[in-house]
């Protein structure tokens, strides 16, 4: 279930990010008719004040090339089962996360920016329930938990975390 959440979630972002990057990259190339695409989502170019670009060119290539691609392969590895699965669907959703914080820096807040950066926070949360660095399960009352982060009941602690650490370290 939590593979399929992440799956849904690295889809979504995978081609919004596409499409998105897209008619910003294309909204912006010299020649093109902008009157062709609907008002709804023909952005002003006053956001780009203060920021380095003059056009959304490169920031839709850079929206549908990085952002995008990085979901898309994420979702592939993630679908095939693949080793570099994890690595992939960590970069991909911390990449969403750095493409909000840089957009709010120069751009006026948008709903869309709370919506991406809640599915960007939503990724890395179900990858580490999928990787069992955090636990679904409540600690209260269950013995031998050590917390809502750490491992419950009879569950080992990951490789690496905290509490793994506390335990080779006594």
């Amino acid at each position: 279930m939590i593979r399929g959440m992440l799956l849904t979630a690295q889809a979504l972002v995978a081609v919004t990010a596409i499409a998105g990057g897209l008619v910003m990259a294309i909204g912006s190339w010299p020649g093109v008719d902008k009157s062709v695409l609907p008002p709804e989502i023909q952005l002003p170019v006053e956001y780009l004040d203060g920021s380095p670009f003059s056009s959304y060119l490169v920031p839709g290539l850079l929206l549908a090339l990085i952002v995008g691609g990085s979901h898309t392969v994420a979702f592939v590895l993630l679908l095939r089962r693949r080793g570099l699965a994890s690595m992939a669907a960590a970069t991909a959703g911390y990449s969403i996360l750095v493409w909000i914080f840089v957009q709010m820096a120069l751009i006026p807040f948008s709903a869309l920016q709370a919506a991406y950066f809640g599915a960007g926070l939503a990724e890395v949360g179900l990858l580490l329930l999928l990787l069992g660095v955090i636990s679904p399960e409540p600690a209260g009352g269950v013995p031998g938990s050590l917390g809502p982060l750490g491992p419950i009941g009879d569950r080992k602690a990951a490789v690496g975390s905290p509490h793994d650490r506390q335990n080779h370290s006594a």
